[in-house]
């Protein structure tokens, strides 16, 4: 009787290892909070933004390619763009105070669909598995504005000089712990490569920090 319970125990230990980690592919879901800034280059003066919230939610599937590596592509909506104080701009930009009278802060907002194309490696821990892992991304701006107090101004998309790009190209990197059970905890940076703008004379470039959840099914 105790071999038969020590084999039964084996065998179903056998197989929530080959169902919860071994599937060739998986699909999953994810969301979190997004800190996303920005920061700006023009005639040799780099500033930045402070840190707006934001949030991203999206789906993934995971491809296993060895007993370690994984391709995990996704598809994932996001908010970036970053804010000012106004004593920022003034100090940092040299901008004319009288600019912004009744202004405390002006905050830039833009919405992404966003493909991340990652390589995870993966590292059995206990109950589950540690994961770090990068790759290249291409977003698409669904929409962009700026807000300053009770004023809001949408972006112009287009070619020409001074508009807003709709592309963004980056690399992102991530790491996390995921659960047998399918259930994972995550960080990620994305770092923007390409400018937001059509400009000669500046460029814009996203940065985000994230944290969230995911589940795979």
């Amino acid at each position: 009787m105790k071999k038969i319970l020590l084999l039964l125990t084996l065998a179903a230990g056998l197989n929530v290892a080959v169902n919860a980690q071994d599937k060739p592919v998986s699909f999953g879901v994810k969301a979190g909070l997004a800190l996303p800034s920005q920061t700006a280059s023009a005639m040799g003066i780099s500033i930045s933004t402070s840190s707006k919230t934001s949030f991203y939610v999206g789906a993934v599937a995971d491809i296993n390619i060895s007993p370690i590596f994984s391709f995990q592509p996704g598809l994932t909506y996001i908010g970036k763009g970053g804010k000012f104080n106004v004593d920022e701009m003034i100090e940092q930009m040299g901008a004319d105070p009288s600019e912004f009278e009744g202004v405390d802060k002006v905050t830039f907002n833009y919405s992404y669909l966003e493909l991340p194309l990652n390589l995870l490696a993966n590292f059995n821990a206990g109950t589950g598995k540690f994961f770090i892992g990068a790759g290249p991304y291409a977003a698409y701006a669904l929409s962009a504005n700026m807000k300053a107090g009770d004023l809001k101004v949408d972006a112009d998309f287009g070619s020409d000089e001074g508009q807003d790009k709709r592309m963004e190209f980056g690399v992102n990197f991530l790491g996390g712990y995921k659960l047998n059970n399918g259930l994972n905890l995550h960080a990620g940076y994305g770092l923007g490569l390409t400018g937001v703008q059509n400009s000669s004379s500046e460029k814009t470039k996203n940065r985000v920090f994230s944290v969230g959840l995911g589940f795979m099914f």
